[in-house]
Parts: structure tokens; sequence; C-alpha cells
């Protein structure tokens, strides 16, 4: 049962996927503006999930040297189109900080 999902509840911190960076990709452009950076380097490493009425994420990205990113993500379900938005997001971030959670938007 170390797995075990408990609908609401956060999952524990995973290894990020090939979906995980397809999401970061997909809120990129929000992420550069909202921290008026250009993010050269952008690869997504760890992440957390809820599925609620979507699936909120957590995503940790590292940015390159010692920079991380923190994202709070919020994908609709697929039949209510898939869309990805940005919620929040917190710079200044280290390898060893924990994911989320994030401050109700």
């Amino acid at each position: 049962m170390a797995n075990q999902v408990i609908l609401g509840g956060w999952t524990g911190t995973q290894d990020a996927t090939e979906e995980t960076q397809k999401i970061c990709e997909a809120v990129k452009d929000q992420v550069e503006q909202r921290t008026n950076q250009k993010y050269v380097v952008y690869k997504a490493v760890k992440f957390r999930d809820q599925l609620v009425a979507g699936l909120k994420l957590n995503i940790k990205v590292f940015a390159g040297e010692e920079d991380y990113i923190h994202l709070n993500v919020f994908q609709q379900l697929p039949c209510k189109g898939g869309n990805v938005e940005l919620l929040n997001v917190e710079v200044g971030k280290t390898k060893y900080d924990p994911i989320g959670p994030f401050p109700y938007c």
C-alpha cells in the first residue's frame, strides 16, 4: 500500500516523467512572464500531484547551475479540454527544498 492514492490527497514526491516535462513546457511562457526571466535550462525533476476535478501538480524544475523553481499547475480533465494553467511559481529554490504546499491562489 505504499502507493495508495487518497482521492483529493497529494501523492508523495516522485521522479518527473516525460508527461511532467510536457506539462512544464506548456506553461513555460507563463513562468517566464511571471518571473521576468528566460530559462535556457528548464527540466522537470520531481513532482507531486492531487486528483481533484482535474489534476493539480507541484513540480520542481531545474533551471541551471544551482537554481530551481517550483511550479503549481492545474490540468483540466481531458473531457473538459485538458488545458494546463500555471497557478503559482516560486523562485530561489534549491535541490533540497520540498515541493509545496503552495499558498492558495
